[in-house]
């Protein structure tokens, strides 16, 4: 297991973790740029762009793109996320060439007028979808809520409205202020022939452009309050709720993880034997997410109308009891036990690998090993826990319900 970087002259970085005994080799560009980098005005165009990138390019049509993907029998996709739009592609090592030469032709798109508009449609249904099933955009709402003013605040997807006004030529100039060879990061696992994969990005991506871009960071402030949406469609009710938590680049965010765990695991936790265990509630969760310059937990509840009244009150009990007496020594070593062994079965994947080394490095400028990652979770004790949960209340939170009554029932 070796890993090697090497920065282009025109400032795309080429970075990989290369294990000669792997059996497939799994290759991405990532992007720094989402939705947090949007204006109001382009919300939804990180998305829609993803999307336009496998439209073709001014040598490829779209059918040839999906052809050659399909005949070198890739596994290939893409997603955007706050911070992030990442291609990627896990091919046999000996399609490494044909992958890189591809991915890096899609990552300078024609972006056709009748391609933009043909979308278009599209992604307005994907956003009428993702609105009209379960949990109906109570993640999306919970996080605007939280984040008024906040950059965090605004959708992946975008909205209806910003959509269906957004044009082909905004998202030209859109696509020329993000993505830059110095905004990118060309990211392999797996069975790698770095040389020739530094070969090759220069080859595809050498004459790239560079030019200067800018993100704004602000540490979110303490935001709560409760929020109830009724859906007609809806039978349950789901409960999101959002506290601040580490960021990113804070070396608390193991600590924060853990603390997520503990309280929240779909198995085992202090949310799973209090609500999903005794039947209150149909799942009951909590999750860590890490941005730049700010962090949340967020609580996921689903349960029938007559008790979100009552789960929500033992939820903030159980958050109340954490605040004041802290993590048993037993709970912090299952939740490492747990963390531990999720990441090593997971980076028995390149895929996965290829994930955990491009966000390391997209996010923070660092590669970490897995037993880097395991050490530094091993070395959190139920002291850097209490510190975190001072520092982070999480019974102070921001409350969005979405369900079939435009008020809680009394439990």
């Amino acid at each position: 297991m070796e890993f090697r970087q090497q920065t282009l002259d025109n400032g795309l970085e080429v970075v990989a973790e290369c294990n000669p005994q792997a059996y497939s080799t799994a290759i991405a560009f990532f992007v720094k740029t989402g939705a947090r980098d949007e204006t109001p005005e382009l919300a939804g165009v990180s998305h829609f762009l993803e999307h336009m990138v496998f439209k073709g390019t001014t040598t490829r049509t779209a059918e040839d793109v999906n052809r050659t993907l399909d005949e070198i029998g890739s596994h290939s996709n893409a997603f955007t996320s706050e911070e992030q739009t990442v291609f990627f592609a896990t091919v046999l090592p000996e399609y490494q060439d044909h992958a890189v030469e591809l991915l890096g032709d899609i990552m300078r798109p024609a972006l056709r007028e009748h391609d933009f508009e043909t979308e278009k449609q599209v992604i307005l249904e994907e956003i009428a979808k993702y609105d009209d099933q379960p949990p109906f955009g109570a993640n999306e709402k919970c996080m605007a809520a939280h984040f008024p003013q906040h950059p965090l605040g605004q959708s992946v997807l975008g909205t209806c409205d910003s959509v269906t006004a957004l044009s082909a030529e905004q998202m030209r100039g859109y696509f020329e202020e993000r993505y830059s060879p110095q905004n990118m990061a060309l990211v392999a696992a797996g069975n790698v022939d770095f040389d020739r994969l530094v070969e090759q990005a220069s080859q595809s991506c050498g004459q790239w452009k560079p030019f200067p871009t800018q993100r704004e960071t602000p540490r979110a402030q303490a935001h709560s309050g409760l929020e109830i949406v009724q859906h007609s469609a809806a039978h349950q009710e789901y409960v999101v709720q959002i506290t601040n938590g580490p960021a990113a680049e804070d070396s608390s965010r193991y600590a924060g993880r853990l603390l997520a765990t503990i309280l929240g695991d779909d198995s085992g936790s202090r949310l799973f034997w209090e609500l999903v265990d005794t039947g209150l509630a149909e799942y009951a969760s909590v999750a860590a997410y890490e941005f730049q310059g700010t962090g949340i937990f967020m609580t996921f509840l689903c349960c029938a109308p007559g008790d979100t009244s009552r789960n929500l009150e033992r939820v903030r009990e159980i958050e109340l009891e954490l605040e004041s007496g802290g993590v048993r020594p037993e709970e912090l070593q299952q939740a490492q036990n747990k963390i531990s062994a999720h990441l090593i079965l997971q980076s028995e994947r390149s895929t996965n690998r290829m994930f955990s080394v491009g966000n390391h490095w997209i996010q923070r400028h660092e590669y970490r090993t897995v037993r880097d990652i395991i050490n530094a979770y091993q070395e959190v004790t139920c002291d850097h826990l209490a510190r975190l949960i001072q520092q982070y209340p999480l019974s102070a939170s921001t409350t969005v319900v979405v369900g079939p009554h435009a008020e809680l029932t009394p439990s």
